[in-house]
């Protein structure tokens, strides 16, 4: 394994300021993870704040039972011993439930999860331990039920599980029939390029998917597979058990609801001033609550002292709402900007993990967190990898292609060396030949009209005809050249979409079952060999 420094920009400006100009937004974040003394003031503070956090034992028994179900690992037992001690501290981050785990970014982010947890505990000397928070109470189905693998005809198809309604309903309390689950199992066994690894990841995956209720499930037992070994704690948002361990934590947030939302409407106009759009909404009466009715997730909203939904559904006064807390706790959710909150008052979260818009959104809760006596955690940069291998470095090579031509110009370069396989400038050539069939022809059907008027209407359609003709054996030429070179644009083709698929980094297209399928279950082992890298950053693997 050569791993190389590929360094892209983030699409996001707070995330790149974070690792390259921390200065620029230090007063949206409160430390810098690259420098040492964060890392001890964080744990220092997290050491005498314990007040703030629910009863660590109460969360560790709900994560007993749950990783008991969906990731047995003796690791993760002792992972979970070790949480209930009072000097241990956490490295956390999280991802929506996706079908066969979705994108391959979510291997990555557990990956420097666990990595980040390892060099934590090294550089503190205590005991750390990494957690993976399923965001089972998404409701978001159609960003979670689907895969994406790349065919051996270079095709890049969809897999996808369909439910049966409409309904908003927590992508972890939605039941999946085994039916469904196989006719995704078959389709994977069919777009997958035949290999000696196919026959036991499809027999591993089929024992999975038979004793998983939901999405959320068959999310944590993969995880647990690859990743329970490691001591990998997996937590799903939309446990039930969960919410009652969160209970006084909700009630915190409906109480401080107004001093919350003033806080996110500040931290969205400091951004703003500073330079950055705001990368989530601040509804000026958002309670930035969910509440659960007849199953569906909706978002509440403040209107004349009471809490709503959109559509009317739910109305409640702020004591009744307490109330439907004290009584159904499982029927509250957090969105995007109380989540954060929510984390650092069930575990004493050191770092987390987060993608570039993460990071982003992140910048929208500093003071939230103030309101609720927390502090922001360190905030740590996701990982990440594009993956190739000798056959595609092979073709690089023999096209003189760098990673960058490969992302910004493959298409120009693709056809200027097409361009150079042939005699002749077809382009060139065709428009030659097309600007001298015009001069000629237009005078001519001027000419045509001192006979007879009509023919210059005849003569502007069919001279159209003819420019049409030009144009198709243009086309056809062209194809000819294509098919003259097919084993070479093959190579091509194979470059780009192995790279870069659908115009996107792979990380954030392909599922993990297409590198399994190609490189062995121990690919993920090899993997997590890759140094970690505090500052995130993207790294060129070459198998």
């Amino acid at each position: 394994m050569n791993v190389i420094s590929e360094p892209l920009p983030s699409q996001q400006p707070l995330a790149e300021a974070l690792v390259t100009d921390y200065a620029a937004v230090r007063q949206l974040y409160t430390n810098d993870a690259r420098q040492d003394a964060s890392w001890t003031e964080r744990a220092a503070w997290l050491d005498r704040s314990g007040e703030t956090r629910v009863d660590r034992k109460a969360v560790v028994e709900v994560l007993r039972e749950f990783n008991r179900r969906h990731n047995p690992s003796p690791e993760v037992a002792a992972a979970l011993d070790l949480l209930e001690r009072p000097e241990t501290l956490v490295i956390t981050g999280g991802q929506q439930a996706g079908l066969f785990t979705g994108p391959v970014l979510v291997i990555y982010k557990a990956i420097t999860i666990i990595q980040a947890a390892e060099q934590a505990a090294k550089r503190l000397d205590r005991p750390v331990v990494p957690i993976f928070w399923i965001a089972g109470e998404d409701h978001d189905w159609e960003e979670a039920n689907h895969a994406y693998v790349l065919t051996g005809e270079l095709e890049v198809n969809r897999i996808r599980i369909t439910k049966g309604d409409e309904k908003r309903t927590q992508v972890g309390q939605t039941k999946v029939n085994p039916g469904t689950w196989n006719e995704a199992i078959r389709e994977l066994a069919e777009l997958l390029p035949d290999s000696e690894h196919k026959a036991d990841l499809l027999e591993e995956v089929r024992g999975v998917a038979s004793r998983s209720a939901t999405l959320s499930e068959f999310f944590a037992k993969l995880l647990g597979l690859w990743f329970g070994r490691y001591g990998l704690i997996l937590l799903d948002s939309s446990d039930p058990g969960l919410r009652k361990a969160e209970q006084a934590v909700f009630e915190r947030l409906i109480i401080n609801n107004d001093e919350l939302g003033q806080a996110y409407q500040e931290a969205a106009e400091l951004s703003g001033k500073l330079g950055f759009a705001a990368q989530a909404e601040v509804a000026e009466d958002g309670a930035n609550l969910f509440y659960i009715h007849e199953e569906e997730r909706l978002l509440l909203f403040k209107r004349e002292g009471r809490y709503e939904d959109r559509k009317g559904l739910v109305s409640f006064s702020r004591t009744d709402l307490l109330e439907q807390l004290r009584l159904y706790p499982e029927r509250f959710s957090n969105n995007v900007l109380t989540r954060p909150l929510m984390q650092d008052s069930l575990f004493p979260v050191l770092g987390t993990v987060l993608g570039a818009g993460e990071i982003a959104y992140w910048a929208l809760t500093g003071a939230a967190f103030k309101v609720l006596g927390l502090q922001m955690p360190l905030l740590l940069p996701r990982m990440s990898f594009t993956v190739t291998d000798g056959t595609v470095q092979k073709y690089m090579d023999k096209y003189g292609l760098t990673f960058t031509d490969v992302k910004d110009r493959l298409a120009e370069k693709r056809e200027a060396w097409l361009a150079a396989q042939i005699k002749i400038d077809v382009d060139t050539r065709f428009d030659e030949v097309k600007k001298s069939f015009e001069a000629l022809y237009e005078p001519f059907i001027e000419e045509l009209g001192a006979i007879q008027r009509g023919l210059v209407r005849l003569g502007a359609a069919n001279q159209d005809k003819i420019a049409e003709q030009i144009e198709f054996l243009r086309r056809r030429t062209k194809l000819a050249v294509e098919e003259a070179n097919d084993a070479a644009l093959r190579q091509w083709d194979c470059i780009g979409q192995t790279l870069f698929p659908l115009g996107k980094l792979q990380e954030r297209v392909f599922n993990v079952y297409y590198y399994l399928n190609k490189y062995g279950k121990d690919w993920i082992h090899e993997l997590i060999q890759v140094p970690y890298e505090i500052s995130g950053g993207h790294r060129l693997i070459q198998l």
